[in-house]
């Protein structure tokens, strides 16, 4: 199987969590922004990524890719549960962290670190082609209003961002003020793996796909924000369901390494 990507995208390790959890091999074919959609579009997804090539066709959603996933798990492995109600509210709540907290939390990563290209693009390029990663290096400021223009970034939206993402801090410890280990039940699933990988923007886990900066590599305004959300009891919720159940991988299994 093939899984096209952008590297860092949070939507894109979430896909890659969920295959590398149930054991399915895969190969990661990597690409930069904007041409991301070349790609997507060529595997047969639409203009977003990640797009999972597999067998059966392709599937261009994170969502769908971890509905395909897990219908091919072992029932101890599963990451929905088996009751029809109980999968549809796991769903709705996954579908809204997929709406919410997914675009926001990597808006407010983007306006923090656009401003900071040669700390961005060290971390944004593994793994991509060295041609693209020479190509977005030279076309920086076209690369920088294509994000601006697709993510609707403008003065002050950062404020707006954070809001929005504290919110969803708060409700997922209000789900788990009353002591549970896990989102919904006593097992690990799809909830908290949708959790922890979309909230990693603003959380910077040292366990991830690819190679995140630590807090102390990047500005200080990024560290105090990223230090505010780990100790916030939803990020702590997030680093250690990354900790228990997120295995670094060998290697990034990229097309190639930036030059």
């Amino acid at each position: 199987m093939r899984l096209v990507t952008i590297p860092i995208s949070h939507y894109c390790e979430k896909a890659r969590w969920a295959l590398e959890r149930a054991g399915l091999p895969y190969h990661e074919e990597p690409h930069v922004q904007g041409l991301h959609r070349l790609a997507a579009r060529r595997a047969g997804g639409g203009n977003t990524v990640p797009v999972l090539v597999t067998p059966d066709g392709a599937i261009g959603e994170s969502s769908e890719i971890l509905d395909w996933v897990d219908a091919r798990s072992p029932q101890e492995r599963r990451l929905f549960p088996a009751d029809r109600t109980e999968r549809a509210q796991v769903q709705d709540f996954c579908r809204h962290l997929d709406e919410v907290l997914g675009p926001h939390g990597r808006r407010l990563i983007y306006v923090h670190m656009l401003a900071h290209p040669e700390l961005m693009l060290d971390f944004n390029n593994q793994g991509v082609p060295r041609w693209e990663d020479r190509a977005l290096r030279r076309g920086w400021p076209l690369a920088v209003r294509f994000v601006s223009q697709a993510l609707d970034i403008r003065p002050g939206v950062e404020a707006q961002d954070e809001a929005v993402v504290w919110r969803e801090l708060d409700h997922v410890a209000e789900l788990l003020c009353d002591g549970r280990p896990y989102l919904f039940g006593e097992r690990f699933g799809a909830a908290d793996l949708t959790f922890a990988a979309l909230a990693a923007p603003v959380l910077l886990p040292p366990v991830y796909g690819v190679t995140l900066p630590q807090p102390g590599e990047v500005p200080p305004a990024t560290a105090a924000l990223v230090a505010r959300a780990r100790e916030h009891p939803a990020g702590r919720h997030a680093l250690a369901v990354i900790a228990e159940h997120r295995r670094p991988r060998a290697a990034h299994a990229g097309a190639g390494s930036p030059a």
